[in-house]
């Protein structure tokens, strides 16, 4: 077991305390029924709006569930406990929406004409080339 002494401690307080004025926190969230985007207004006056379907268990949860969000950690998470969903804001305002894998799918959903055009020059070609085995 690691002991923590006074000097410990006051360190981590004082982190705390920088990471706090320096790192907008949600004051209020809102689920916005017509656009259907989360709408998070942050410490430093900002709001921040994101569609609802991006955040990892969301996509497939009704509007009432959604609406019962719950801001925790002075203003660090949001938390829906009906759904057992834990967000943090600054990951929201990274662009972190769910697990790495989570995210991975997302990224494989982005269509643009570029990847189209490609994905059709490929088939051009024969399609993907088989594995080789070493």
């Amino acid at each position: 077991m690691v002991e923590l002494t006074d000097r410990d401690i006051d360190a981590a307080l004082a982190r705390g305390a920088a990471n706090r004025a320096s790192e907008p926190r949600a004051t209020s969230v809102k689920f916005d029924t017509a656009s259907e985007r989360l709408v998070i207004e942050l410490s430093n006056g900002c709001t921040f709006a994101l569609p609802s379907r991006l955040v990892e268990g969301l996509a497939d949860a009704t509007t009432e569930q959604i609406k019962r969000v719950e801001i925790l950690g002075s203003g660090y998470s949001l938390h829906w406990p009906e759904l057992d969903i834990d967000v943090t804001v600054p990951g929201l305002l990274s662009g972190i929406f769910g697990t790495r894998a989570y995210m991975a799918r997302l990224a494989g959903r982005t269509t643009s004409e570029a990847k189209a055009a490609a994905a059709r020059a490929n088939g051009a070609k024969g399609g993907r080339p088989s594995k080789r085995s070493a």
